[in-house]
């Protein structure tokens, strides 16, 4: 018990910052295109409560990560938070600007991830100060989830973002097609999750990308 609450201090703020950046980060793309929706509705916002989920962001996430170390050891995390409200009709180019919108979220992520990075480094730095292990810790942490969000939400699936810069860059007809798909795709998602073939999709890209960031920041623990 004592490690799963340990886990759970760990986690709690990377996942906390992770799921705030990436949905700010929409709302602001949005606002630097013409959409005032998420600016009238708060939502581009550092306020963690703004954006998350009761369920989706910590009843969920809290439960898969207790019962996966009770039962395999090793903590697994799946939630969501509330999607921030753009109105794409507001934008200046739509369709074109859509693929900016859309890739502000990976973009907050892949930002937070090199954060995190930086903050091995720092605790790498002051091994003899008592907060460098956890701080270490948390960076690993927040590495993780920000990759996962990362690479996850890149899925050419709507509503992910990946789904919408596909429905951005195809040509109006095929988009069009395409983005009839929107309303399946969480349950798409969740039968490639349960499934299996998610991991096997994007195992080996955030593999990679991890690889890259610890060779990048020269991060050897």
């Amino acid at each position: 018990m004592d490690e799963i609450i340990q886990g759970i201090a760990i986690y709690a703020l990377p996942v906390i910052l992770a799921i705030t950046m990436h949905e700010a980060a929409h709302g602001y793309m949005a606002k630097k295109f013409g959409d005032l929706t998420a600016f009238n509705a708060g939502r581009i916002s550092l306020n963690p409560a703004r954006h998350i989920d009761l369920v989706g962001t910590i009843l969920v996430p809290l439960t898969l990560f207790i019962l996966s170390k009770l039962t395999i050891g090793a903590g697994f995390l799946f939630g969501w938070a509330k999607p921030v409200p753009v109105n794409f009709t507001n934008l200046r180019h739509p369709k074109r600007d859509m693929l900016w919108v859309a890739a502000a979220g990976p973009g907050a992520n892949l930002l937070m991830a090199f954060f995190w990075a930086l903050m091995i480094k720092l605790a790498l730095l002051m091994p003899e100060v008592s907060y460098a292990r956890p701080l270490a810790l948390m960076g690993i942490a927040g590495i993780e989830i920000n990759v996962i969000l990362m690479v996850l939400n890149l899925l050419p699936l709507p509503p992910l973002d990946g789904g919408r810069m596909a429905v951005s860059l195809l040509p109006h007809r095929l988009a069009y097609q395409f983005s009839r798909i929107e309303p399946y795709g969480f349950m798409i998602l969740l039968l490639l999750l349960f499934s299996g073939v998610l991991g096997a999709i994007i195992g080996p890209v955030i593999l990679w990308v991890k690889i890259f960031i610890v060779s990048f920041f020269e991060l050897y623990i």
